[in-house]
């Protein structure tokens, strides 16, 4: 009994899987034809599968790489104005992280001097208690 249930467990998760797998091939079709850029985090979220899943099957990631590379090598324009876009992106929150790093070492040292004077005046007030 304990081994057709088991079977039969295996079945279903085979079926499962098979199911899941034939959902993400059909997404990734659909990418492709739309022209959509194929990310694994694209994919999941149109096949309503996790990236986790997706790193498993070795299959889907060689598709996902193929139609990358398919796309990158067909605009190598569009390639260089993503890499500049995303080098002037990275510039600015690296410019914005420099200003919040500033803002947060003024703020603890000024933090630190207030905890240094009340320190001192609880010492002053046990030395004359």
């Amino acid at each position: 009994m304990q081994a057709d249930r088991a079977q039969r467990l295996a079945q279903l998760a085979r079926a499962r899987h098979d199911q899941t797998l034939q959902r993400a091939r059909d997404a990734l079709a659909a990418m492709a034809v739309e022209g959509e850029c194929v990310t694994v985090a694209g994919l999941a979220a149109k096949a309503r599968v996790s990236r986790s899943w997706l790193y498993t099957q070795p299959e889907l990631r060689d598709q996902i790489e193929q139609l990358r590379n398919s796309r990158n090598a067909g605009s190598p324009t569009t390639a260089s104005t993503s890499s500049r876009a995303s080098a002037e992106s990275l510039r600015h929150r690296l410019e914005l992280a420099h200003q919040q790093i500033a803002r947060l070492r003024t703020e603890n040292r000024q933090l630190s001097d207030a905890l240094a004077r009340a320190h001192g005046q609880l010492r002053a007030e046990k030395l004359t208690s």
